[in-house]
């Protein structure tokens, strides 16, 4: 396991105030996806908006929702993401490698606040 190096309270207060408001920001973007798929699907009730799955307007519509699902996981993965980070801080193990234990660059930080993985531990999961 690597040195641990421990990251300015300055730095952490600020990679904090980031991280929370990545968080807030995440939650309201989900919860508008929530609002628009309620929307959608009473929309879809009635027969005469539901087009036909066959036709053209059937498949955009199927594009459409896929693509809105996939916005939606990324959010969810995303905020996910954002919480570990933030106990990580409140842990005093943040900016340091889930896996090796080593120090995540400052520069990477800045670059991804949530990141759990030094720049090598990441290339190896790809």
């Amino acid at each position: 396991m690597a040195s641990r190096r421990k990251l300015a309270e300055s730095t952490l207060a600020r990679f904090k105030r980031l991280l929370e408001e990545k968080e807030r920001s995440l939650v309201v973007v989900i919860a508008d996806h929530e609002a628009e798929r309620s929307e959608v699907r009473m929309a879809e009730t009635s027969a005469e908006r539901r087009p036909d799955p066959d036709s053209a307007d059937g498949g955009s519509m199927a594009f459409e929702f896929e693509k809105e699902l996939s916005v939606d996981r990324n959010s969810r993965d995303l905020l996910g993401q954002v919480r570990s980070a933030l106990q990580a801080l409140e842990d005093g193990t943040y900016g340091d490698c889930r896996v090796c234990g080593g120090p995540i660059p400052v520069a990477r930080l800045r670059a991804l606040p949530q990141t759990s993985l030094c720049v090598k531990c990441a290339s190896l999961r790809r």
